[in-house]
């Protein structure tokens, strides 16, 4: 989307090359718009060698498999955005562990996306899919689905089978 008018003053904005970057400029009040990445934070949950995935039920990537994760609220930090994700795509509480990685993406249609995954431990509710969700179960680590959704969550989850079970297994050996 490219943005006509400054949301400050509402004059006209103009393409300007600022810090080596075309930026949309107001010469009115001296606005510029970056245009900047979406935060995002979700999980990576295991139980008994299986990994949690959940089935979208929207566009972009509708009917592809992802881990519980969205877009980081104005209110919240990444913490709270990957527990209550987690609680509205699963049915799940749960318990932050660690830090996992972090994962900067492009191939979300909707904007450059930095993802931040944790790894959880349930401690209450059920598997029940959200509104959002067409599925959401567990997969053997061994049998995962092949239509992932974006790269930052297949980096995730091949990096989580490779320190958990080793790099024998992959994705690219599913079906």
């Amino acid at each position: 989307m490219k943005f006509l008018f400054c949301p400050n003053c509402g004059n006209k904005l103009v393409d300007e090359h600022i810090d080596g970057r075309m930026r949309r400029v107001c010469h009115q009040c001296s606005y510029v718009h970056y245009k900047n990445p979406i935060p995002a934070a979700g999980v990576v949950l295991c139980r008994d060698g299986e990994i949690l995935l959940v089935q979208r039920k929207y566009e972009p990537k509708k009917g592809h498999w992802s881990l519980p994760a969205g877009f980081v609220e104005y209110d919240e930090g990444p913490q709270m955005t990957a527990v209550r994700e987690t609680r509205e795509e699963t049915g799940f509480e749960v318990d932050l562990k660690e830090l996992f990685n972090v994962y900067g993406a492009g191939d979300d249609p909707r904007s450059h996306v930095v993802l931040v995954i944790y790894t959880a431990e349930i401690t209450g509710g059920t598997l029940t899919p959200g509104d959002d969700a067409i599925d959401a179960r567990f997969f053997p680590l061994t049998n995962l689905p092949g239509n992932i959704a974006f790269s930052s969550h297949r980096q995730a989850i091949e990096r989580y089978i490779t320190i958990s079970v080793g790099a024998k297994h992959s994705l690219h050996d599913s079906s």
